[in-house]
């Protein structure tokens, strides 16, 4: 049987651990949130078989993703199928793959791992003290650059119900660029929820408390 109140399973981006979601984790758990941060998220099948409702909060790349993995587990599919449980989705999501990033943006090796030039610039911004984003940035670690070049094979949104939170103060995406990426979901016939902080790339660490707001308002 459901509980009355959603999980929440995070699909973290690029370069991000468990470790930087920490900060949101807290702040949402001190909210009254059951919160998953697992470094795969694998166990939201086992939420969703459990009978668990489950919104699915993706960051950037987590966005990619998620719309892979979520697809066939939405409620409403589960409904149809005689099932109990199901997700929503809220997050940065892409129509059917990400664009192509400036090189000159990322450190690419030669293996293509990757990691940010500019943590504080492209990422995080002006809203976080030394201390902090000293904090945050030992958490990243080095990813697989290439992945950000492949094209989704299923799109998960399509049945799922979408938020889309935009940072307005974003040197990764920016909000022109966000604001397309949801106008192509509308052009599809999927109905988005959006809210709006002034803030950057990483507002699980720049805007905690508005997030843990927003996040409480689609888990309901």
């Amino acid at each position: 049987m459901a509980t009355e109140k959603p999980a929440v399973v995070f699909i973290g981006g690029g370069w991000h651990t468990p470790a930087t979601y920490g900060k949101l984790v807290k702040a949402l758990e001190s909210a009254g949130h059951e919160v998953h941060c697992p470094h795969h998220p694998s166990l939201k099948q086992k939420l969703v078989e459990s009978g668990r409702r489950v919104v699915a909060v993706m960051h950037s790349y987590g966005g990619q993703v998620g719309t892979n993995a979520l697809t066939g587990l939405g409620f409403d599919s589960r409904s149809k199928d005689g099932k109990s449980g199901g997700g929503s989705m809220a997050g940065k999501v892409k129509d059917m793959g990400h664009e192509a990033l400036m090189p000159i943006a990322f450190d690419f090796a030669d293996d293509m791992t990757v990691l940010c030039r500019d943590p504080r610039g492209q990422l995080v911004g002006a809203d976080a003290d030394e201390a902090e984003l000293e904090s945050y940035v030992s958490t990243l670690v080095r990813w697989n650059g290439q992945s950000m070049y492949d094209a989704i094979s299923k799109c998960a949104w399509r049945e799922i119900p979408v938020t889309y939170v935009y940072t307005s103060s974003d040197m990764t995406v920016p909000l022109d660029y966000q604001k397309s990426m949801v106008s192509l979901l509308e052009e599809q016939g999927r109905e988005v929820k959006t809210f709006e902080l002034a803030t950057g790339h990483c507002p699980n660490l720049t805007a905690t408390d508005e997030l843990v707001n927003i996040i409480g308002k689609v888990v309901g």
